[in-house]
């Protein structure tokens, strides 16, 4: 693809495209837009990865970090390698080295889709650098956001924001890092968990799953739990159930405009990014149905990644309980004050989202000689 064609008004700023003959590793950063801040984003691994994917992802990291109105830009990095394969530790060692000019002075990388919180630790060895990565393991002084759990925390605390979840029927697709911390956390709050899913199938009960059996079988066995739950269904299952609230978790580009008018919902928390359409998020607004845009939903990990940012050189580890304060209180304010600013702008809830932090960057971006 011509990379130049990536490129408008906001950015990307800089694209690098590196390789590794030993281990077989491609990888790309994209530093999209850093008139608030210097770029900060995840890192994912997958045989899939594309430019295109990474530059898409980074822009939702601008909105995302001006949406919750912290100071850093949008970026992101990917690696294509296969997760599963013997050769990860190698190809994210040759991933790091390929980037040290960029990492950490222009960009620090974080934990995304096919990556640990050993790698992070991984990553802070190969550049002998304990602010390369963030997400490493609380042993090393990291704010560990898996065991935390602060994706999904946040989107539990924005469903509650918008509606009292005590006896509310709650449908989550995924069961990764964000859907069971999102189901651990809406179980917590009253919700009745009707659905989840992994890549081996669905689960659904109308009377509600067992959220804490799952929970400890995905410990014991990862994306399997939902086979040895028993009941397995096909995937999709789970996005059609009857719920109060559908949390898309797991990967973009699920919800189309046909499926959005099948919903049978009051309330859509995007978990995972990018998960609707554009035609599929103007049919959810016609029916009425709320949706909470990603980068306002999943924005806990950012506001971690700030904490993070913020003491990834300091003797002393971060206070999670302060980081989940922080996750609660700014994402809830967040997502109310979207829903009120589409329905005072009459668009969709992404559009305003979109909007505002549109405003925010562009005033960066004037006050730094950018654009006139």
């Amino acid at each position: 693809m011509d990379v130049l064609q990536l490129m408008d008004e906001w950015g990307p700023e800089k694209v690098v495209c590196v390789s590794d003959r030993r281990t077989g590793m491609k990888g790309v950063l994209v530093i999209d837009n850093t008139a608030r801040g210097m770029g900060k984003g995840g890192t994912r691994m997958s045989p899939h990865v594309t430019v295109a994917e990474i530059a898409r992802l980074a822009r939702v990291m601008t909105w995302k970090w001006a949406g919750v109105d912290l100071f850093f830009g949008g970026a992101k990095a990917g690696i294509v390698f296969d997760p599963a394969s013997p050769g990860k530790e190698a190809a994210l060692r040759a991933f790091a080295r390929k980037l040290s000019n960029e990492v950490p002075r222009e960009y620090v990388l974080g934990l995304d889709m096919g990556l640990t919180e050993r790698d992070a630790a991984i990553v802070q060895d190969e550049l002998s650098d304990r602010g390369a990565m963030m997400g490493a393991p609380a042993q090393l002084g990291g704010l560990p956001y898996d065991e935390l759990g602060v994706t999904g925390f946040g989107v539990a605390e924005v469903a509650d924001e918008l509606m009292v979840l005590r006896g509310k029927r709650v449908a989550v697709q995924g069961f990764g890092a964000v859907g069971a911390a999102a189901a651990k956390r809406f179980a917590e709050l009253g919700a009745v968990v009707v659905a989840v899913s992994s890549v081996h199938g669905a689960l659904v009960d109308s009377n509600g799953l067992d959220v804490a059996q799952l929970l400890k079988l995905r410990a014991e066995i990862g994306d399997l739990a939902v086979k040895e739950y028993g009941g397995v269904r096909e995937l999709g299952a789970e996005l059609r159930v009857p719920c109060d609230v559908l949390v898309p978790a797991a990967m973009q580009d699920v919800i189309d405009a046909e499926l959005a008018g099948e919903l049978d919902t009051t309330l859509v928390v995007e978990g995972a990014n990018l998960p609707t359409s554009v035609a599929a998020q103007e049919v959810l607004a016609q029916r009425g149905i709320t949706v909470v845009p990603d980068f306002i939903a999943n924005a806990g990990g950012v506001v971690a990644a700030a904490f993070g940012m913020d003491a990834r050189y300091s003797p002393f580890p971060v206070n999670p309980a302060t980081v989940l304060d922080a996750v609660s209180s700014k994402l809830r304010a967040n997502a109310a004050n979207v829903i009120v600013e589409a329905r005072n702008r009459g668009t969709t809830t992404h559009v305003a989202a979109r909007e505002l932090a549109q405003d925010r960057v562009l005033a960066a971006m004037k006050l730094r000689g950018r654009v006139a």
